[in-house]
C-alpha cells in the first residue's frame, strides 16, 4: 500500500509539472498580453508595467522564474489584483468547497439509491422510471436548471435564498443542481454494475442459502456493485469542489470558479496557472483516494501483488 502511495504522488507531482509547463508555453504563445486590452497609456509607463511583471524577460528566464516559485509552493502574484494567487485560493476556495461537497454528497447519495433500484427492479417500471429521472439529470445543463430552480424554489415558494449563499439552506438549490447531472450519470453506472454484480456465482449461492432480497442487494452486491462509482466520483470531487463557474456565476456564489473565468478574459497568467495547477492537485489527490478505496471494497485487489 506505501507503494502504492509514494508511486501515485510520484506521478502526480510530474503530472502538475507537466500542466504547468504547458499552460505557461500556452499563455506566453498567444498574441497579446495580460495588458494589451488595458487603456492606452505612455509607452513609458506601458513599460514600467510589463518590466514589472518580467514580461520583456527571455521566455525561459520567466519560465524557470515561475517553476522555481512552484517548486517552494509560491503560485504567483495576480497581475490584475493586488494579492498573490494563494490568497485569491485561500479566501475563496472555502466556498467551492462547501458547495462542491454538498453537491457529490448529493449526487452519490441520490444517484447510488436511484441506481441500485433500478437494478433490483429491473425492466419494471421502477427501473423506467428511475432511468428516466437519470437521463433528465444528464440532459438539462445547469444553466438552463439553475434559472428554473431560482424562479420556482426560491422566487415563488421561498424554499432558499435566490442569490448570495449564507448558512446551509443557501447552497441548497446551487448544490442540487450541481450534483443533478453527476447524479444522473452515478444513477447509470450504479445500475449497470449492480446488474452485473446480481447475476455473479457467489449472489446465487446467497440466494441459494435463503438470504432475503433485500440483503442480497444490500449486504452482499452494493459492495462490489459501487467500484464503478467509486472510480467516478475521484475526478468529479475534484472538478466540483475546484468550482463550477455557471453555478457560482447563477447563484453569485463567490468561489474559484469566478476567477477562473476572468483570469481567462484577462489573461492573468498567474493566478490561471496557478488555479489549474491548484485544480490537477486535487485531481492527483481524489485519484489516489480512490485506489484506497478500491482497495478498501475489494479485497482482491488490496491483496494482489503488483505486476513484475
Amino acid at each position: 500500500m506505501l507503494r502504492l502511495i509514494v508511486s501515485r504522488l510520484a506521478g502526480g507531482v510530474a503530472v502538475l509539472a507537466a500542466v504547468a509547463t504547458i499552460t505557461f508555453l500556452l499563455l506566453h504563445a498567444a498574441p497579446g498580453g495580460p495588458f494589451s486590452r488595458e487603456r492606452r497609456l505612455q509607452p513609458a509607463v506601458q513599460r514600467n508595467i510589463e518590466d514589472r511583471y518580467h514580461l520583456h524577460d527571455p521566455l525561459w528566464q520567466q519560465y524557470t522564474r515561475y517553476m522555481g516559485g512552484l517548486a517552494r509552493g509560491d503560485l504567483g502574484h495576480s497581475m490584475k489584483r493586488p494579492e498573490t494567487v494563494g490568497a485569491i485560493i485561500k479566501r475563496h476556495f472555502p466556498y467551492s468547497l462547501t458547495l462542491g461537497l454538498m453537491a457529490i454528497g448529493f449526487a452519490a447519495v441520490f444517484g447510488t439509491l436511484l441506481g441500485v433500484l433500478a437494478a433490483a427492479r429491473k425492466n419494471t417500471w421502477v427501473d423506467y422510471a428511475a432511468m428516466s429521472v437519470a437521463l433528465i439529470g444528464i440532459s438539462i445543463p445547469s444553466l438552463v436548471l439553475g434559472p428554473i430552480a431560482i424562479r420556482y424554489l426560491a422566487l415563488e415558494l421561498g424554499w432558499v435564498p435566490a442569490a448570495r449563499a449564507d448558512g446551509v439552506v443557501g447552497y441548497l438549490a446551487p448544490a442540487a443542481v450541481l450534483g443533478l447531472i453527476y447524479a444522473g450519470t452515478i444513477a447509470r453506472l450504479a445500475r449497470a454494475s449492480m446488474i452485473e454484480t446480481l447475476g455473479a456465482d457467489y449472489i446465487r449461492t446467497a440466494r441459494a442459502k435463503g438470504v432475503s432480497e433485500r440483503g442480497v442487494v444490500w449486504r452482499h452486491g452494493l459492495r462490489l456493485g459501487l467500484l464503478p462509482v467509486v472510480s467516478y466520483l475521484g475526478p468529479a470531487t475534484a472538478g466540483l469542489i475546484s468550482g463550477s463557474f455557471v453555478v457560482e456565476k447563477i447563484f453569485q456564489i463567490p468561489g474559484l470558479g469566478f476567477y477562473f473565468v476572468d483570469s481567462v478574459t484577462s489573461r492573468d497568467y498567474p493566478v490561471l496557472t496557478g488555479l489549474l495547477v491548484f485544480y490537477v492537485g486535487f485531481l492527483v489527490v481524489a485519484n489516489l483516494l480512490v485506489d484506497l478505496a478500491y482497495g478498501w471494497l475489494d479485497p482482491r485487489i488490496r491483496h494482489s501483488e503488483p505486476a513484475a
